[in-house]
């Protein structure tokens, strides 16, 4: 397997590609995915001098015979920012390896060992049948914002409240791409609604844009449901 280092809009320096060469090393690569089939890394520039200490992005995408696992960074210059792309590539094959062999039966919990680990599970008697609880305990109920949850969770509700400048689609996209989410809020400058970008598959994109509109004799629906459609 080679790594194929290219540029977009952007000439790539030989003394780039021998650091790539020298960071991204194959043998540690493949000790961790031994199915990979290749390995690009995509090195851009933005030429927006307000975006200075990101103008250099680099992104490294690894295709092997599971699911693509790509990673992007952006800094002052490539050397930094192939530097965060590999370390976040480096942690994503971690986490894949992981629930591979979490799969694979490593870190089961026995059989005599459920009822210590596993809280409120259910107990066996000596007979194979499901033993009485020994008592009821009452469930906290806390409040979080304007929501109640019964018990440790496992809702989470964070609140928080962010400034947004009007922008592009494509910029939101470019955003997105950023910051290695797979969606982004923002307001679209074309119609000044707010606006969700989203990756549905691969290198597919969705976009989704909130009008308010006024209900007559029915509730008001909402703009829930799974991003992916």
């Amino acid at each position: 397997m080679d790594i194929v280092v290219k540029g977009r809009k952007t000439e790539v320096p030989e003394r780039f590609r021998k650091h790539v060469a020298e960071k991204l090393k194959l043998d540690k690569i493949q000790k961790l995915d031994g199915k990979v089939i290749s390995l690009d890394v995509e090195v851009s520039k933005e030429h927006n001098p307000r975006q200075s200490d990101r103008a250099d992005r680099v992104e490294i995408t690894l295709r092997s015979r599971g699911p693509v696992i790509r990673a992007e960074a952006a800094a002052a210059d490539p050397y930094a920012a192939l530097d965060l792309a590999a370390s976040k590539l480096e942690a994503r094959m971690r986490k894949q390896h992981d629930k591979r062999h979490t799969r694979r039966g490593n870190g089961r919990i026995p059989a005599s060992d459920v009822a210590v680990t596993v809280p409120n599970a259910a107990r066996i008697n000596g007979h194979g049948d499901i033993a009485p609880q020994r008592t009821t305990e009452t469930v906290p109920t806390t409040r979080m914002g304007p929501l109640e949850v019964q018990g440790e969770g496992p809702l989470v509700v964070r609140e928080k409240t962010h400034a947004a400048a009007p922008m592009s689609l494509d910029q939101a996209l470019y955003e997105m791409e950023l910051v290695g989410h797979d969606f982004y809020l923002f307001v679209d400058s074309d119609t000044n609604q707010p606006s969700v970008v989203y990756r549905r598959h691969g290198y597919d994109y969705g976009v989704i844009h909130l009008q308010p509109e006024a209900f007559v004799g029915e509730a008001p629906g909402g703009a829930g449901g799974a991003l992916g459609g």
